[in-house]
């Protein structure tokens, strides 16, 4: 599973690089320190790939699980959500020691 524990490590750094631009806004531009809310950021990446994935969810998935569920998400912040996820799947596809008996 080198694959997942590839893709959390990218989730992670994705994470960090989140937080390096609060800190940059911060430190540079002089904006009052906070953390980037998820939704935000991918907005401001993309704002169409999150249009389209809000109509798909809604329209072909289940209309509430975009509501409560993905927008709660969104909400959070970015460095966060993107390092923890990546801390989880680190963890959960971690190489296995074998013990011999």
């Amino acid at each position: 599973m080198v694959i997942f524990r590839i893709i959390g490590r990218l989730f992670f750094i994705a994470g960090l690089a989140a937080f390096g631009y609060d800190l940059w806004r911060w430190l540079v531009d002089g904006e009052a320190f906070r953390l980037e809310p998820l939704g935000e950021l991918w907005f401001m990446i993309d704002p169409s790939s999150l249009n389209g994935a809000q109509a798909a969810i809604q329209r072909y998935v289940w209309p509430w699980l975009w509501d409560p569920a993905i927008v709660t998400v969104l909400l959070w912040p970015a460095a966060l959500v993107l390092a923890g996820f990546g801390l989880i799947l680190m963890i959960l596809f971690r190489r296995r020691v074998r013990r011999y008996a």
